[in-house]
């Protein structure tokens, strides 16, 4: 038999592990069940793809992300593995397709999303497989004190019930103690072995800082190399992506408003570095293997903790000193403030959407659990006039209840499959040129076409044929109307998977109870992610590790508040210099102010600045600092 590092060396060309991968791997080999806290870029998936290349058996991985398990299945698949997975918005037939390769043990992986879990031909299919391991990735989700609790994730339990002899691995970036706590509790996972790589990231300066210019801040603050930057809005990615165009970065925005192609196109770019800078949504990064970034800026405060860490840990996974940057201001301070409110509305509000889904969803009292809808949140809040962030708080809050799943954008891939008889195809080649020519183009790029549906991308077949992919299309319609083929388009966007059987808005059972307790959770988490950034005296790392459970020095030399520490005293009285300097009746920018005042960082005048503002001495309006009684309104 092959050793571990054997197996690595000829599947993925490396010589050795990364720290505590091997110690990892080795407890999975022996059949226990383990749980593995790697940081971001710590080589999680290689911790259950060694060892069941070791083990007898399929590994099933669970992940929440549908876009991260197929890039997983595309990579395990260029390697020569045999891997596939199972994902809510797929076809029936699709699904059973699957679950019978992996019941006749054609696969080593098989990726399934949580909610595909429950479903009754999931349960039928899975007895009959012989599982060697279960893999639950990003296993915080299972804790519903966690950052991103999926109600779904609960069903692991039940499946190991039916195959009680696979070990289970669970993994994440971030857990708290209490998380930790919760997992092995939910996976039932006895005389777990438990290893825990640390939160400490000695090669990524942290810095936070305030800002009234965010954009100019972020155009300072790239260097070279690649980098990402983190908004929380799909306009802002593209608005800051044209901003850093226009003063000449390349730069691409990613976000799921676009189609696959664009995304693909996009991400494609900055990995091979044509395109330094991606400015994303919070999706963005999750599974690429791309060691070389190095700065993470964000441009809007995160919710909390755990997501600026898993986030800002994107940067530096080659070892090389990095950035990560924080731009944060009174607006920031005062959203996440608000964001209790927000996320966790009150049980009337909570009745009111679940009406709503019900009316735009048409689905009746009564109706069946366990059924497909396809969910445009734009156009459900448009419809019920409703307040899109709130509204989605509610919607999460009743998926937490366990009412229904709803996913993020689904790709749903064209497929096309034949139906028709030989004799019926011969007949049209002798009688329909055009078509003809279609059906021999396609036998011949698809084996197994007439078996099951190809997964197909009709600018390729296109382009292998010499057509335009718009007669391509027309071509496989003509073919769907005749019953020669079944086609089916590619398509995306989000799905709800409707869990329970629907009842009257007024009849729905709601946990107030535990909401509440979620509710003062997040007060506290919140509360947690200001102090994060008002703080100006106490090491970062400190700050972070402290708050994952882990004791740390106060000195980690790595963060903008140790860095200010170790400088030598700055000039006495710069605040009196910043208020004399301010004088003029015309506003200053930031950069103006910093310029003004010589021998001085931008930090620290940034600093002085937010503090005279929190005093009611400047005003910071349209990206100018005013003296209070300069200012007219």
């Amino acid at each position: 038999m092959n050793t571990p590092e054997q197996i690595l060396k000829q599947y993925w060309g490396y010589d050795e592990f990364r720290p505590m991968q091997r110690d990892i791997i080795q407890a999975v080999i022996d059949g226990r069940d383990t749980l593995a806290l790697l940081p971001t870029g710590g080589g999680k998936s290689l911790c259950y793809q060694v060892p069941i290349l070791m083990r007898y058996g399929l590994c099933l991985v669970v992940s929440p992300l549908i876009a991260l398990m197929q890039d997983q299945v595309a990579r395990l698949n260029s390697l020569g593995l045999s891997a596939a997975c199972i994902y809510s918005g797929m076809k029936n037939d699709e699904v059973k397709e699957a679950l019978s390769k992996a019941v006749n043990g054609d696969y080593e992986f098989l990726y399934v999303s949580p909610e595909r879990l429950q479903t009754r031909i999931f349960a039928d299919y899975f007895e009959n497989m012989e599982v060697g391991l279960i893999a639950v990735d990003e296993a915080h989700c299972i804790s519903q004190w966690g950052h991103d609790f999926r109600p779904d994730y609960r069903k692991i339990a039940e499946i190991r019930q039916l195959s009680p002899k696979a070990p289970v691995i669970a993994l994440t970036a971030t857990a708290t103690p209490h998380v930790q706590k919760d997992i092995l509790q939910q996976l039932k996972m006895k005389q777990a072995a438990i290893f825990k790589q640390g939160f400490a990231r000695d090669n990524i300066f942290m810095e936070v800082r305030y800002s009234e210019n965010k954009p100019g801040d972020v155009m300072e603050r790239l260097g070279n190399g690649s980098s990402i930057v983190y908004c929380r809005s799909r306009r802002q990615t593209e608005q800051l992506a044209n901003y850093l165009g226009q003063h000449g970065q390349v730069a691409a925005a990613y976000h799921a408003g676009l189609t696959r192609e664009q995304r693909d196109d996009a991400q494609a770019a900055w990995m091979k570095g044509n395109t330094p800078v991606m400015a994303a949504t919070t999706a963005f990064g999750m599974g690429i293997d791309k060691a070389d970034v190095r700065a993470v800026l964000h441009y809007d405060a995160p919710e909390h903790i755990e997501a600026y860490y898993q986030e800002a840990g994107r940067a530096g996974r080659d070892g090389n000193a990095s950035v990560a940057t924080l731009l944060f201001n009174r607006g920031d301070i005062k959203r996440l403030e608000e964001s209790t409110e927000l996320q966790y509305p009150r049980e009337w509000y909570l009745r009111q959407v679940y009406q709503a889904v019900a009316d735009y969803l048409q689905v009746p009292v009564t109706a069946r659990p366990d059924r497909y809808f396809h969910f445009d949140l734009q156009e459900f809040c448009t419809r019920f006039k409703l307040e899109p962030i709130r509204a989605l708080s509610a919607l999460k809050i009743l998926e937490r209840e366990g009412l229904w799943t709803l996913t993020d954008s689904v790709y749903t891939p064209a497929t096309v499959r034949f139906i028709a008889a030989r004799h019926v195809l011969d007949g049209i080649q002798r009688t329909n040129a055009r078509l003809g020519y279609l059906i021999v183009g396609l036998l011949r790029m698809y084996s197994g076409i007439f078996q099951y549906p190809a997964v197909i991308r009709e600018f390729v077949v296109a382009r292998q044929m010499g057509m335009k992919k718009e007669d391509v299309i027309r071509g496989l319609e003509a073919l769907h109307a005749m019953e020669v083929v079944e086609y089916y388009r590619a398509a995306e966007g989000p799905r709800m998977l409707f869990h329970h059987y629907r009842v009257e808005a007024a009849q729905l059972s709601i946990d107030s109870a535990k909401i509440s307790k979620l509710r003062k959770q997040h007060e506290e988490r919140t509360a947690a992610m200001i102090s994060f950034l008002e703080n100006t005296h106490k090491c970062r790392e400190q700050l972070v590790l402290e708050y994952f459970g882990e004791k740390a020095p106060e000195f980690c030399g790595h963060c903008d508040v140790c860095r200010s520490k170790s400088k030598p005293p700055r000039v006495t009285g710069l605040r009196a210099l910043v208020l004399e300097v301010l004088q003029q009746p015309a506003g200053m920018t930031m950069a103006e102010l910093v310029q003004a005042v010589p021998g001085n960082d931008a930090a620290a005048v940034t600093m002085h600045v937010r503090q005279l503002a929190d005093d009611k001495l400047v005003k910071l309006v349209n990206g100018k600092i005013w003296l209070s009684a300069h200012y007219a309104e």
